[in-house]
């Protein structure tokens, strides 16, 4: 008996040796897979240093001629002023907005300078100075949870359950932020007050958004007046109550007496003064949709009325040609390295 239970002991120590084992060679794998990468990462940059240390002088001759030929087009290209309009559109019409606004860029890149004049009402050279129009959203997360808010108060839950955040987010676009910042570049620093007008006449003159405003203003408005009604009628009835409660105690303060219904009246009491919390809120959500979407476009921020001067890194031509330049020749080095390469491999 006592040799059995060595034997089974004996077996148990050689399994779990067998399994020490197995996982040291495990992680010895793992760690040696990582050094390999590291390695070869590390060698991969030495060798792009090396590279560049040997052809230095060329990759410099080629970003001086790039940024030589940078600052002449620099010189000679004219000043560019910029200036933006803050805008928040209402009513599904910024997608409308966006389509003009790329009309607008359209007829720029085309050089159609009278089309720009019949449609701002220029003269020629101040048309002719518009380089470009652009319009972009202002990135706000809440817009993306108030989306997501409003979209689960006006389903049932079945399609909320149905419907989670993630997709949400996924399906939110450009136009479904509340903000837009639309840009206009010129080559005059006064042009831009002249614009806002016409891009804002677009949307706001549009018949369709117009029943649109209408329709939901006057739909805003009897909610405001019933919300109030309700509120003065809840006031009335809490007034009532405080009334008998006072009357109640008077009462009490003459004789000694068991009021069954006081609970039941403090309880009606916390009840109205929560009715009047809830339309409290409900009403400051309406007075505020109403302050959002009185107008088709609200006009956070108009055009400056004189443009900011457009420059810095992004904009400097010598910086963009130096850099194109040293690109360009590192590639065609690596190009001629590589056919060097193939060309030996071949023999």
């Amino acid at each position: 008996m006592s040799t059995n239970n060595n034997t089974q002991n004996n077996n148990e120590e050689v399994d779990l040796g067998s399994l020490f084992v197995i996982i040291g060679k495990g992680f010895s794998k793992l760690f040696n897979f990582i050094g390999n990468v590291f390695k070869s990462i590390f060698h991969a940059v030495i060798s792009i240093l090396i590279f560049i240390k040997e052809n230095i002088i060329k990759i410099g001759i080629a970003t001086a001629i790039g940024a030589a030929i940078g600052l002449f087009f620099q010189v000679k290209s004219p000043t560019k002023y910029g200036s933006d309009l803050l805008v928040q559109p209402n009513f599904k019409s910024s997608r409308q907005l966006y389509n003009n606004i790329n009309y607008y860029n359209d007829l720029v890149k085309q050089k159609d300078t009278l089309g720009l004049q019949k449609k701002f009402k220029l003269d020629k050279a101040t048309a002719a100075s518009l380089k470009s129009f652009t319009i972009e959203p202002i990135i706000n997360k809440n817009d993306i949870i108030k989306g997501y808010d409003d979209f689960i108060t006006s389903v049932d839950t079945t399609t909320v359950k149905s419907y989670t955040f993630k997709e949400f987010k996924m399906a939110f676009t450009d136009l479904d932020y509340k903000v837009h910042n639309i840009n206009v570049t010129a080559e005059k620093n006064d042009v831009f007050t002249k614009l806002d007008e016409v891009i804002l006449n677009s949307i706001v003159k549009n018949k369709y958004f117009n029943r649109k405003k209408e329709l939901i203003n006057e739909n805003l408005n009897r909610t405001d007046s019933l919300l109030r009604q309700n509120l003065k009628q809840v006031d009335s009835l809490r007034m009532v109550y405080m009334q008998v409660m006072v009357e109640e105690s008077k009462k009490q303060t003459t004789g000694t007496s068991i009021d069954l219904g006081g609970v039941k009246r403090t309880t009606k009491e916390l009840d109205l003064f929560e009715t009047n919390k809830e339309l409290n809120k409900e009403l400051k959500k309406v007075v505020e949709e109403k302050s959002d979407e009185y107008e088709i476009i609200n006009v956070i921020s108009n055009f400056q009325p004189i443009g900011y001067k457009i420059s810095g890194i992004t904009k400097n031509k010598a910086i963009q040609y130096g850099s194109l330049g040293a690109l360009l020749m590192f590639v065609v080095l690596v190009l001629i390295k590589i056919n060097t390469f193939l060309s030996n491999y071949k023999k």
